[in-house]
């Protein structure tokens, strides 16, 4: 600006203007003063406005450390149920779904033929018995004639030979009996285990062939088991944390505001999957609620221990830079400061922060896109949150 004024009046001089030119000139200058005065004054009375944010305060807490895994929920046990024996099905003792106990009355598979079946193989033993004690009496006879000389050697022989063909032809019939009355008693068929029953397969009127179809599934559903299957690399601190007593698992729902369904870690898998790199681990819960179901999908959370006096934060409070995550930490100022930090695992909307943060400092959950470094804030009125909690 100053150089344009030498510039004007060098060229006013020179130029040896008239009494008027100088007066326009004059005037020229004076307000070209004037604007480089105001635009001055301007800059130096714009304030720096403050960018309103809410924030919280890092809390202090006790902070479980889990595994998180998606898991599929599996009956307990499993048996399907085929008849031993073949014939004509009499009854169908319950209904399709229906819970049943260890036990319980399935079904009646025709049991006539095989009450004829006992009662003949009954008379056979009973007519081989009665023989066998007849070659037995002989045999004792005998006994005593070969002592005294009364009878050859050769027709003892034959005698005693009979008697003891006769006692095999009993023990041979008794396990004829034996068999002819399990047939009889596989007539009625019984639950082996508690549970749920499934799709019939069978009805009433059919005619039924000895272990052939499965007439119908049995699944345990209290207790239920869920499977799921975690990287290798979390193997180690499994089996640390099992060896030291039960690790606690809890299932749920997508979506589901319902408190999840507590069980234990029962099972853990003797090799790791090649192909995934992952190895499986089985829950078992009690389900006396019956809300687990076999085939479910289920969010799985495996708690391996929990640490004490951890900071955690809002997960929203989480920022991306080029350098790594950080957070606006508010000073007492009320200045913005950017804190890098590493962050933890997340669990229910909370960001554990495992350096970086100390409890009670406040950060920005909100208003971080207008926030830069040193920048001045507003807290907003009655929106503060937080405070250091130990639980």
């Amino acid at each position: 600006m100053r150089s344009f004024r030498k510039t004007l009046v060098s060229t006013v001089l020179l130029s040896r203007p008239s009494p008027l030119s100088l007066i326009a000139l004059a005037a020229l200058a004076a307000g070209l003063l004037t604007v480089t005065g105001c635009s001055s004054e301007k800059k130096k009375a714009t304030p720096q406005l403050a960018v309103p944010v809410i924030v919280t305060a890092a809390m202090e807490k006790n902070v479980p450390v889990t595994l998180k895994a998606i898991g599929s929920v599996e009956a307990y046990n499993t048996v399907s149920i085929r008849a031993r024996i073949g014939g004509a099905l009499t009854r169908v003792a319950f209904k399709e779904g229906q819970d049943v106990k260890q036990g319980d009355l399935l079904f009646v598979i025709d049991p006539r033929p095989y009450q004829n079946a006992l009662q003949a193989v009954l008379a056979a033993l009973a007519r081989d018995r009665a023989q066998a004690a007849n070659a037995e009496a002989d045999a004792r006879r005998y006994a005593e004639l070969i002592q005294k000389g009364y009878v050859a050697r050769q027709q003892y022989d034959q005698v005693a030979t009979t008697a003891e063909a006769l006692k095999a032809t009993v023990q041979s019939d008794e396990a004829a009996v034996e068999i002819a009355r399990l047939n009889l008693q596989y007539c009625n068929i019984l639950a082996p285990i508690s549970g749920r029953t499934g799709n019939l397969m069978v009805h009433q009127g059919d005619q039924i062939k000895a272990d052939d179809i499965a007439m119908v599934v049995i699944n345990q559903i209290t207790p239920i088991n869920a499977s799921f299957s975690i990287p290798e690399q979390s193997l180690p601190e499994i089996r640390k944390y099992a060896s030291a007593g039960s690790l606690t698992v809890e299932a749920s729902f997508p979506n589901d505001t319902g408190k999840p369904t507590k069980g234990e870690l029962t099972f853990i898998n003797n090799t790791v999957d090649l192909s995934t790199r992952t190895i499986l681990l089985k829950a078992t819960f009690p389900n006396t609620d019956k809300r687990l179901w076999p085939g479910q999908f289920v969010n799985v959370n495996l708690t391996l221990t929990t640490r004490s006096h951890a900071v955690v934060i809002p997960t929203q409070a989480l920022q991306a830079g080029q350098q790594g995550p950080f957070v606006f930490v508010i000073k007492p100022d009320l200045t913005a400061e950017s804190r890098p930090i590493t962050p933890g695992q997340e669990s229910n909307g909370e960001t554990l922060i495992e350096k970086g943060l100390q409890a009670g400092e406040k950060v920005v959950t909100d208003g971080q896109l207008r926030l830069v470094p040193g920048a001045r804030v507003e807290i907003r009125p009655g929106l503060e949150l937080g405070g250091v909690v130990t639980p």
